[in-house]
């Protein structure tokens, strides 16, 4: 008869393999990252952002990835004082976990996520399919998710949150998104995705106050007024959003390699259903200064119109329950145009055969954003840093 295969499980008291058999060589690929990432603007907005991730990667094609963050929020800007809020502190905690399998040209990925606030809470999923043509010379993938956020109400730092069986809202997102690969020359390839998500529910923020002016006065307000504009307005009433957002994306991303350096490219055009339009460019080049060193300039600019429901100053007769039906005091929805800049370093700490197994890495940008048609803010400057470590082993 013959002899059952032994496994890793039969092993000797002493925890030693039987005679005449070697130990499995280890074959995946570990891999773990920590970034402590910080914001800071001119309005009083500060975010610190710890994260963690880790990862690992067999050789038959099977692959689980983990990450998770912290955001810990401090701000006291304009929108808040508006409201005649105190300064507000809030910490965000979010974790994601994927996993996927691609034997050979054919791959399956399933994720989840889920965040976390005093007042908000999202969770959802995600598939992922995928597969290599012409040898790996191209790729093709497509996905789809399901994201259900329930949008409560908090008082303040000492004041309780309201539970949300007693207040809340409830916003649901499906996206849809496909993409191809390709590899151009020996140098160059160029990734190509297009992204739908479709929203119900009603995400207008259960904070933010919209004022309201008479018809004559309405058109005398400037943009950038102080807050004593609002002596002249005739009302205010809370945000009100409409309860459908259909958004479309297409990303293009275009990598080259050259001598010592690479360069990446990516351009992003967006619409949706409430009327923007945006597009995004972002350039980066990264230069290898021998093998242990990288560094690279780094450059964005964004555009965008405002919704269609926009409005500098929102008219209401005094005495006449004629308040528009959608309007918003939410600067993100505004005409605006964004410049970032910046510069980023990579130390490599690996062994001589394979340095790159072991890095840090810091970078750090600037922000500039004019908003066109807003009150109380018409710009806003905004540092952006960070400092990481990763290795695989």
């Amino acid at each position: 008869m013959d002899r059952p295969r032994e496994s890793a499980a039969y092993v000797s008291a002493k925890g030693e393999f039987p005679p005449g058999k070697e130990v499995p060589k280890d074959e995946a690929t570990k891999r773990a990252s920590m970034e402590f990432g910080v914001y800071n603007d001119n309005h009083g907005v500060t975010v610190f952002t710890p994260s963690v991730s880790v990862g690992i990667d067999n050789v038959d094609g099977a692959s689980l990835r983990g990450s998770y963050l912290v955001d810990v929020v401090s701000a006291a800007s304009p929108d808040i004082v508006s409201t005649a809020s105190p300064r507000f502190q809030e910490v965000r905690q979010a974790g994601s976990l994927y996993g996927q399998f691609k034997p050979k040209d054919f791959g399956v990925g399933l994720g989840g996520s889920v965040s976390s606030e005093p007042d908000y809470l999202a969770a959802g999923g995600f598939l992922t399919l995928m597969h290599d043509f012409d040898d790996k010379n191209w790729s093709l993938q497509v996905g789809a998710g399901l994201m259900h956020d329930t949008i409560g109400r908090c008082n303040g730092i000492d004041h309780p949150c309201t539970p949300f069986g007693v207040f809340s809202r409830e916003l649901w997102r499906s996206s849809f998104n496909g993409g191809v690969n390709v590899v151009l020359d020996k140098a160059s390839t160029l990734a190509v995705a297009g992204d739908v998500v479709l929203e119900n529910g009603d995400q207008s923020k259960p904070y933010r106050v919209v004022p309201y002016f008479d018809p004559e006065v309405a058109p005398t307000v400037s943009p950038g007024a102080s807050l004593d504009v609002l002596t002249r307005s005739t009302d205010a009433s809370y945000e009100q959003l409409p309860l459908t957002r259909n958004r479309y994306a297409l990303t293009a991303r275009y990598s080259r390699r050259f001598g010592g350096s690479t360069l990446r490219f990516m351009e992003r055009g967006y619409s949706d259903s409430w009327g923007l339009l945006a597009s995004t460019t972002d350039v980066r080049w990264i230069w290898d200064i021998g093998r242990r060193f990288a560094v690279w300039p780094h450059g964005r600019f964004h555009l965008q119109n405002g919704v269609n429901f926009w409005k500098l100053a929102y008219v209401s007769q005094p005495g006449v329950f004629n308040l528009p039906v959608y309007r918003t005091g939410d600067r993100e929805l505004s005409p605006l145009y964004t410049v970032m800049g910046g510069a980023g370093a990579r130390v490599y700490l690996g062994s001589d055969a394979h340095p790159e197994n072991w890095a840090i890495q810091i970078s750090g940008d600037v922000m500039y954003t004019s908003f066109k048609d807003t009150l109380f803010v018409t710009s806003r400057v905004a540092l952006l840093g960070a400092i990481g470590f990763e290795g695989s082993f």
